[in-house]
């Protein structure tokens, strides 16, 4: 019976945000029309200056794109949970008969459903301008399932820096550095092209291995198991990191 109704409350808080989400011009910029123009202008205005050997440039920063919109999403989830705070709603909930784990998912599962449509029209947008992905329905599972999780992943970083930030306007900021990460890895251009320093950085930064894997999934190129390993460990460290960093914070907010 406690998880049917912790399932309930969490549908209730989660719908509870779908809402407020689709009140919100800045959730539909960010969530739809962003992402739109983002693709538009990476494959019409400077696609035609990059080099990606056989593969078309389409076909090479889809996932890239993907990751870089996500990014741009997430600002809306860490804005939610402050201003939730800063209003005095979310001490309110934690005086009501709810689960309190049911106010920080409801926050969860509200941006992985909004997230994950913006990967699929993404995904859209791109076959409709030239994207041709070759995998199979085992690739396509085992894509989306990483697209999941790294959704999963940045929406909890996203409730942790809104659970800190000293207010909603500041509590978007951490984005920034979930928008810089695809462009400086292997999302847009090769990276044996990029200066020696950036070389480095880029191999062995976080972005780089999901948006490798993603790649090699979506055409049907080969895909190195330790790459996809990489890409699984570095999402489900940062996944249990800021889940226990949010409950954390959670936990100090609502005992004051």
């Amino acid at each position: 019976m406690k998880t049917i109704q912790t399932l309930k409350d969490v549908l209730t808080m989660s719908g509870r945000c779908l809402l407020l989400s689709k009140r919100n011009p800045d959730t539909i910029l960010t969530s739809i029309i962003a992402p739109i123009l983002t693709m538009l202008l990476f494959a019409y205005v400077i696609g035609g200056a990059m080099q990606t050997g056989e593969t078309s440039y389409v076909n090479f920063i889809v996932p890239g794109i993907i990751l870089q919109c996500l990014g741009q999403c997430a600002a809306t989830t860490a804005i939610a949970v402050c201003s939730d705070i800063k209003s005095g709603i979310m001490e309110r909930f934690c005086t009501m008969p709810v689960k309190r784990s049911s106010i920080l998912n409801g926050h969860v599962r509200e941006a992985f459903i909004r997230n994950m449509v913006t990967a699929l029209l993404i995904l859209l947008v791109a076959f409709l301008i030239g994207f041709r992905p070759e995998a199979d329905l085992l690739g396509w599972c085992a894509a989306l399932l990483i697209i999941s999780l790294y959704i999963l992943t940045l929406s909890w970083i996203s409730v942790y820096f809104g659970m800190i930030a000293n207010s909603p306007e500041g509590a978007g900021s951490f984005s920034i550095l979930a928008i810089a990460l695809p462009c400086i890895s292997s999302g847009f251009v090769p990276i044996d092209t990029m200066p020696k320093a950036l070389q480095i950085f880029a191999e062995y930064q976080p972005i780089t291995p999901v948006i490798d894997s993603l790649r090699a999934l979506l055409l049907n190129e080969s895909l190195k198991t330790c790459t996809l390993l990489s890409a699984i460990l570095w999402c489900t460290v940062l996944l249990l990191l800021f889940y226990i960093l949010s409950v954390r914070a959670f936990k100090k907010k609502s005992n004051h």
